[in-house]
């Protein structure tokens, strides 16, 4: 495979050198050991975190990558997309530096090549990390090319044949194209080719209301694009919590982003440069005229055509590789790590699945997928975290819970910083303060969740929390006040009056 095969552009001094970390030009695979402890298909986040750990314990190990060592997360995902989402970040600043007090000079303008040269340039310093060269120097033989399963412990890269005691599969996923007519012929973007652009769209249509099309729905728009974000459901970011998600969507009409729910695309067709998206809602049709169509529709595992059969592993091409608890597959020496076998999919969950089959495949651990606290974030601004169960999901489980809610406009630091329009809301088990979820929408929620995923993880409850000292002025101060709350609804009648006759006593 050539450079140019890749979904990688343009070809400047930053993608250069990109490439010669993730994909050198000269590389030459080495000469296959006898027999490995670990064979590990897919360089992603699962991939390279199973790969250095186990060789780091003394492993031989084999690691083998089809395109970009890396994977999404450094070339497609988080990286290139959290780069973008800072500049936008700073556009939208500079819009809104007039209720600071602070006079911007007109004529302040985004310009988007040196946006898109600065995400680049930052995409590969950051290479270095995940480079073929730092895992040989860590004694592991990296492989580029197809794998494909020959047997239940042989992996056939082209001639080469890797025996194995055991093998993870860590292939990641794939954007997920909705089965559109006229798609394929209009053409499309998804997060392997929005990154490439060097001009920016005028008028921008992103398929899909998930994490990936609202994150870069809304960059997008504070770039200078009209943006319209096109969804089939009644809402916005259907896996968390309604109400975030309503804070959220207030957010991104403030922006300008134009929303359209619960519509199904009938069809897409170019007529001339424009592309037109035929829309049906309420059995009403319309059309909308774009430059760009963005796919932000989900992604799927990346499963197929690896031969899965004759290893005797069981897959489902949508939901991925079949695992227990214990991220094993039907054949006990196969493991499986990260997006290809995970519904979550995060960088975090794919580095803490490779934790989890580093103990289970090469030291009869025992560690379980199940007893992971799950916490996520959608960096759109304001951001939304969550952890633990949604409220929905302790019903579901029968488990009665109690919801504490601290709105943002009552603490300090947020009105402070004009950043006032989030909450923090923690799910307890109910006449306990043992907390089973949580969900925090501001500013920077991502840096704000962990403190509640410590708390589910190892059982603090919020008492212990209300009793922690917290830093003043703080948006995390949010979570002290809730357990604050907590505490008051534990001064009962009782305990009340033996407090005012104690009080009335001292006096």
């Amino acid at each position: 495979m050539t450079h140019d095969a890749l979904d990688v552009g343009p070809l400047d001094g930053h993608n250069d050198r990109l490439l010669a970390s993730v994909r050198p030009s000269g590389w030459t695979n080495p000469r296959p050991a006898p027999r490995y402890n670990l064979v590990v298909i897919g360089a992603g986040t699962a991939g390279l975190v199973t790969a250095a750990g186990a060789a780091g314990l003394g492993a031989r190990v084999a690691l083998v990558e089809r395109d970009l060592m890396g994977g999404d997360c450094l070339n497609f995902g988080c990286v290139p997309s959290k780069a973008l989402i800072a500049a936008s970040r700073a556009a939208a600043a500079l819009r809104e530096a007039g209720r600071f007090g602070i006079r911007v000079p007109e004529g302040a303008s985004v310009d988007f090549a040196a946006v898109m040269e600065r995400m680049r340039a930052i995409r590969a310093a950051l290479s270095a990390n995940d480079s073929a060269e730092r895992f040989r120097g860590l004694g592991v033989d990296v492989f580029f090319g197809e794998a494909r399963f020959a047997g239940r412990d042989v992996i056939e890269i082209g001639q080469a044949r890797l025996r194995f005691s055991r093998a993870v599969i860590a292939t990641g996923a794939r954007a997920s194209v909705p089965e559109i007519p006229g798609l394929a012929e209009a053409g499309f973007l998804t997060n392997e080719t929005v990154f490439s652009l060097s001009a920016l769209p005028r008028r921008l249509a992103v398929i899909g209301a998930g994490p990936i099309g609202c994150e870069l729905g809304q960059a997008f728009r504070r770039f200078g694009s009209e943006v319209t974000i096109v969804e089939a459901a009644d809402r916005i970011l259907v896996r968390d919590d309604r109400d975030a998600a309503s804070r959220l969507e207030q957010a991104l009409a403030r922006d300008g982003v134009q929303l359209i729910k619960g519509c199904r695309i009938a069809r897409v067709e170019r007529r001339g440069a424009e592309k037109i998206i035929a829309l049906q809602r309420r059995g009403e049709n319309r059309e909308l005229a774009v430059d760009e169509i963005l796919i932000g529709a989900g992604r799927i595992p990346m499963v197929s055509g690896l031969g899965l059969e004759k290893a005797g592993v069981d897959y489902d091409p949508r939901a991925g590789v079949k695992v227990n608890d214990y991220l094993q597959t039907t054949n006990p020496h196969i493991y499986a790590a990260g997006d290809a076998a995970s519904p979550y999919k995060f960088t975090h969950i794919a580095d803490a699945t490779a934790r989890i089959v580093i103990r289970n495949a090469l030291f009869f651990g025992r560690a379980r997928l199940s007893a992971l606290t799950v916490p996520w974030c959608t960096y759109t601004d304001p951001e939304i975290a969550h952890t633990g169960l949604s409220e929905s999901e302790a019903q579901e489980r029968g488990i009665e819970v109690t919801t504490f809610v601290q709105e943002l406009a009552h603490v300090d630091r947020a009105l402070l910083d004009g950043e006032a329009g989030g909450f923090v809301k923690v799910h307890v088990r109910k006449k306990t303060d043992r907390i089973i979820g949580a969900t925090i929408v501001a500013s920077h929620a991502g840096d704000m969740i962990s403190e509640l995923t410590l708390a589910i993880a190892h059982g603090i409850g919020l008492s212990k929390i209300a009793d922690t000292v917290h830093p003043y002025p703080t948006q995390a101060e949010a979570i002290r006040k809730l357990a604050d709350a907590y505490n008051r609804t534990r001064l009962g009648p009782t305990v009340k009056r033996i407090f005012d006759r104690l009080l009335a006593w001292r006096r």
